[in-house]
């Protein structure tokens, strides 16, 4: 099969014009040839194409429990394939094509050869239109012109002399040519691919075999340019602000690939928990180059003329620009995705694993692992998530005097008699609360993650139900409040149920390190570290808090 470049044409002329240069100038000079001595002592094998492949996202350490950035992914995968090579007796190169290329080198491991490996390398370069050129070089191609006034074509074989890094010169039967100065359209045909280019990014390693024979090897390497994050859909079974509360909670995990390379039919895993990583693996890969053919042309005039003064070293052409990962995202595990809450499931879901303190979660069936994409898989369903509503305020000095709606956090116990007892990797989490028209979006959040026996909360939005008011007690003259001055100044917390359902809140008056506190009306408590008070405040009806602050000396 041919394959053809065609370029647009540059009208510096009717007439083509030949550049007068001898075939000795063309052939001296040391032109670098593409392979080396060794690359003829050792036979060139390719392996299959991998047979099983298995992808391990790791969450970029970096990122928190915000969304990914698709655009700089910074976590990483461990990808392991399995492939097929026969070795002749002797040495030989093992070519590894299409390995992703975001590959850190110096992690890959390959294991299964009869004696091990001599060499490996990096493949620094992919078949491109000055590589196809670069290799052809000596060698004979097709070159056909158009006439643009006809569109008659006419063809005719030529040879390549230079190289692709400056202007690229054919010798044809009427002498030697500067592609693309004849002002007219004109087409490079190659009958074959040069050997070692490929399409794909490739790794090689050298490697033995007194007697040869085939051989089931495997390439296990780290790549950059991936990630994945957790998402959890939360539907309370019913509404209201009744303080216990049970909830559907469904949890999926997004998968993400910058590379331009995918996997299918992998065997697909990813890690919760945060890893100490040192390395840059970003830095650490060397994508492979596709380098543009830069065509160069002498100005109108004779060649003898010499090239005038700021002609050479024109800056090449820029580079395209880079493909942009794909906003798609691909579901697994569920018949639709036609609303974020919608519950139903299929039986695919992830399963989760111990890896020492982390949490592994295996996709129980093969998946595509497609190149500059997202993959959706379920790992999580459990509908009696139990729990309670509080409603908390903060009261803390330095915080004044003010009113305020109360926030309201589900609290619940990462244990299994709460219908929990599972690992829950960091992420967002979206809450519906279901009404006569359906399920209401409600709030969303973010969660951290939760060990099993972890306090959890989740987050909804503020209630205009319950009220609480932060203020200094009748008796303290506001003219003389001043936290700075080592006295304590009498405040009370004013709060208003206005729901028809008890409510219980959580009133926040002061950091332990910063204020000391007096004449507590009710048992002071903890909470993330911050001194509390809790109470229960009857449907319709209001509570009140007193108590006396000073600043620690």
């Amino acid at each position: 099969m041919k394959r053809g470049i065609k370029g647009r044409s540059r009208p510096v002329g009717a007439m083509r014009r030949f550049l007068t240069m001898s075939v000795a100038a063309l052939a001296g000079g040391g032109l670098a040839m593409p392979a080396t001595a060794q690359d003829f002592v050792r036979t060139i094998v390719d392996a299959s194409v991998a047979e099983h492949v298995s992808v391990t996202v790791y969450r970029d350490p970096n990122r928190g429990n915000g969304a990914m950035n698709l655009d700089w992914l910074n976590g990483f995968a461990l990808v392991s394939e399995t492939r097929t090579v026969t070795l002749p007796p002797g040495e030989s190169r093992i070519r590894f094509d299409g390995v992703a290329e975001s590959m850190v080198a110096v992690s890959a491991i390959v294991t299964g050869l009869p004696e091990g490996t001599i060499e490996k390398n990096r493949n620094a370069e992919i078949l491109s239109p000055a590589a196809l050129v670069d290799g052809t070089l000596g060698n004979r191609v097709t070159i056909t012109r158009t006439n643009p006034a006809t569109g008659a074509q006419q063809s005719e074989s030529a040879i390549v002399r230079t190289r692709a890094d400056g202007g690229l010169v054919l010798q044809t039967a009427e002498g030697f040519e500067a592609v693309q100065c004849a002002g007219i359209p004109e087409k490079l045909t190659f009958d074959r691919v040069p050997d070692g280019l490929s399409a794909n990014p490739v790794y090689t390693v050298d490697t033995r075999s007194a007697q040869g024979g085939t051989y089931t090897v495997r390439l296990t390497y780290l790549a950059s340019g991936f990630d994945w994050s957790a998402h959890y859909v939360a539907t309370f079974a019913k509404a209201g602000l009744a303080r216990k509360r049970t909830l559907d909670l469904t949890a999926w995990l997004t998968v993400a690939n910058a590379n331009g390379q995918g996997f299918a039919d992998a065997e697909l895993l990813a890690v919760a928990g945060k890893l100490e990583i040192t390395s840059d693996y970003r830095g650490m890969s060397q994508p492979p180059r596709g380098e543009p053919l830069r065509l160069t042309c002498y100005p109108l005039g004779s060649t003898s003329d010499g090239i005038p003064e700021g002609m050479l070293g024109a800056p090449p052409p820029p580079a395209p620009p880079p493909v942009m990962m794909s906003d798609e995202i691909i579901v697994t595990g569920a018949r639709k995705m036609e609303a974020v809450s919608d519950q139903a499931m299929a039986p695919v879901m992830a399963v989760e694993e111990a890896l020492g303190d982390l949490k592994l979660y295996r996709v129980p069936m093969t998946v595509n692992v497609a190149a500059k994409a997202q993959k959706q898989v379920a790992f999580l369903h459990l509908d009696a998530v139990e729990g309670q509503l509080v409603h908390r305020a903060d009261c803390s000095p330095d915080r004044g005097v003010r009113a305020m709606l109360a926030d309201v956090v589900m609290r619940s116990r990462n244990l299994e008699k709460y219908g929990l007892g599972r690992a829950l990797p960091a992420g967002g989490v979206t809450v519906f609360e279901p009404s006569a028209y359906g399920p209401l979006l409600l709030s969303e959040d973010e969660v951290d993650d939760y060990a099993i026996g972890q306090e959890l909360e989740i987050g909804i939005s503020p209630t205009s139900q319950v009220k609480v008011s932060c203020a200094l007690t009748p008796r303290e003259n506001p003219h003389d409040f001043n936290l700075h001055d080592g006295k304590a100044h009498a405040m009370q917390a004013t709060i208003a149920n206005g729901s028809r359902e008890e409510v219980e809140v959580e009133v926040r008056i002061g950091n332990p390190a910063q204020w000391e506190l007096r004449y507590v009306s009710r048992k002071v408590a903890m909470q993330d570290g911050f001194q509390i008070i809790r109470l229960r405040v009857s449907a319709g009806k209001e509570s009140k808090l007193t108590w006396s602050v000073r600043r620690q000396s």
